[in-house]
Parts: C-alpha cells; structure tokens; sequence
C-alpha cells in the first residue's frame, strides 16, 4: 500500500464536497428520470446501512479482516458516484467489491468459496452454472469505474497509530474504532481524510466513555455526549474564526490553524484550577483528564476543526436516523427493481 496518503489517488480522486457529490449523484439519476420515478428507493443512508449489514454478515461467515469489509464499502461508494444503482444488481457489486477488496487487503479468497457463500445469502441472484463468471465480470466492470484507484488509506491507521500518544486505553481504542466502523455507513470516506475521521472517532470515544455504561451511539444518554462533542468543536470553529479576524493585520497566526481552537474543545471541560492551587475537581475524572490532554494535542496541530464539526455532525445525524431503519423495506425495495428489471439472471 502507497504510505503516503497526500500523494495517493484517493485525495486526488476520491474526495468531493457535499454539493460535488450531490451533483454526481442528481446528474446520475437525470441520465434516465423514468426509471428512478419507476423504481423509488430508501433514502441513502438507509441503502448504505443494507450494505453494511450483508458485507459484514457474509465477512463474519468467511472470517475475513475488518479491514477488507471497510475496502469494499468505499469501493461500492466509489463505484456508485459512476453508475446508477438501478443499472445494478446491489448483491453482485457488494460481493465482487469484497472479494477485491480482499485481493487488495492481502486476504484473498478463492472466487468460487465467494460465490458458493454468497449463493447461500442469495441463491436466486448466484446460481451455480453462472456466479463465478458473473463476480468475474462485475469485477473488471468495478475496476474500470474506478479508474484502476484500488488502494484505500483508512482511519484505523491512525487510530492505533496515536494510542500510545493520546494515552487511550483499549476501551477507548474499541469505542473509537466502532464509530470508525459506523461511518462506513456515511459519506464521510468519500468527504473527508481518513485521519479527521480518525480524531473525530476518538474524540467521541472520549465524550461517550464519560458515561460509566459504556453504551454506545444510538442512546439517548449517548447522543447528548455526540451533541456535546459537536457543540465543543463548533464553538473552537468559531473562536478560531473570530481570533483570526482580529489578528488580521498582525499577521502572527494563519487564520483556521488548531493552536486557536483548543478553546472550543475546553467549553465541554471543567475548569481548570489557577496555578499552585492544585487540581478543580472535574480533572480529578481520568476521563476528563483523557479529554484535557486529546485538547492540548489538537492545540499544537494544524488539524482542521471545521472538517471535524462537519463529521461530527454527520455522525449524529447518521445515529438518528438509523433508528428509523427498517431492513424488511430496504430490502423489498431492492429485490424490486433487481427482479423487475432481470438483474437476478
């Protein structure tokens, strides 16, 4: 794998802003309006959390790496801002994008294991006489959309990367990395480096584990820490604007740099105790005192809060609105115009 991610064809490539991909996406469906107005579909998120459940139910049947389950979501992302979905059968592409995506992540499967597995999840879309030239073909189909850009830089790097520096314990490294899960489930990959996201799943990971349960995203206790976070981080986007604006002239900071921004993630914290008068009481949490050094950290990098804020909120958004899934409906609206359309053949 290309070690160095500011060279890679990911950010060159692969990052749009939230209107770029809105736009890919309006002009996709405009290329045939009959056929979206004939085949309505859930909404976005709801397709990417289908995706994310059968990828990880069929990776947890073959025991493949979390890495190469997080490969192919962002190959099917990827590949989905170049084809629209109702030209597709979903269940080909999640399977051929898995088994490239194992090819790429040093885990490769055997085709016809791959096929003989999926067939078992879906035996009317794998039939024995044509699946594995069929995840043969949809393989070159998913390659040549992509332009050949198969290597993908993730967050999980970082993530264990900085443990030993932030001073995370593995509880905090496991909360992290299931929100790092989570956001396959989002545009983030396709809308932000994977190391903001990285940080922004141990920020979390932080505010949620204040909670003694431990309970994940989802909860009502939960969400107020992701609102928490987000309106800590807001605030840092702010002050960090505002001391901009006023050192215009003087030219001693670049405007938007972290340094100024460490005040923001500090609203969500205790005060701190003046000098020689030894520790407020809310530092002597470890956890807050986790949170306390996590902000020392940021103020000395150049990482961008504003990108921070957007996959902060973005996170909380995506954790409300999984509460409306429902699998039985997003599945039925797929099975539709995949059987409608002889996409199962």
């Amino acid at each position: 794998m290309a070690a160095n991610y500011w060279e890679s064809t990911q950010r060159k490539h692969w990052l749009f802003t939230k209107d770029e991909l809105a736009a890919v996406r309006a002009r996709l469906e405009a290329e045939d309006p009959n056929l979206v107005a004939s085949f309505p579909l859930p909404q976005l998120r709801h397709l990417n959390i289908y995706f994310n459940q059968q990828i990880n139910r069929l990776g947890k049947r073959m025991g493949l790496r979390q890495q190469a389950l997080a490969t192919a979501q962002v190959y099917i992302k990827r590949f989905y801002t170049k084809v629209e979905i109702r030209r597709t059968n979903p269940h080909h592409v999640l399977v051929t994008a898995l088994y490239l995506a194992c090819k790429m992540e040093e885990c490769p499967q055997h085709i016809r294991l791959m096929a003989n597995e999926a067939r078992g999840f879906w035996p009317t879309d794998f039939q024995s006489q044509t699946e594995v030239a069929r995840i043969g073909e949809c393989e070159f189909y998913l390659i040549s959309e992509m332009s050949s850009h198969l290597i993908v830089h993730s967050p999980y790097r970082t993530l264990t990367s900085l443990q030993g520096e932030l001073g995370l314990a593995q509880e905090d490294v496991n909360l992290a990395w299931s929100v790092i899960n989570d956001h396959y489930m989002t545009d983030l990959p396709l809308l932000h480096p994977p190391h903001v996201i990285a940080l922004t799943a141990i920020l979390l990971a932080l505010v949620l584990r204040q909670d003694p349960s431990g309970r994940l995203p989802g909860t009502a206790a939960s969400n107020s820490g992701l609102v928490a976070a987000s309106a800590a981080l807001a605030q840092a986007q702010a002050q960090a604007q505002a001391r901009a604006a006023m050192m215009a002239g003087g030219g001693q900071t670049a405007p938007g740099l972290a340094p100024q921004s460490s005040s923001g993630l500090q609203a969500m914290l205790p005060p701190q105790s003046p000098a020689g008068e030894g520790p407020a009481e809310g530092n002597k949490n470890p956890r807050m005192a986790k949170v306390h050094r996590f902000a020392a950290w940021l103020s000395d990098s150049n990482i961008d809060i504003e990108a921070m804020v957007d996959c902060t909120q973005e996170l909380i958004s995506f954790y409300e609105c999984h509460e409306q899934y429902n699998d039985k409906n997003t599945r039925e609206q797929i099975n539709r115009f995949v059987k409608a359309r002889g996409l199962d053949k």
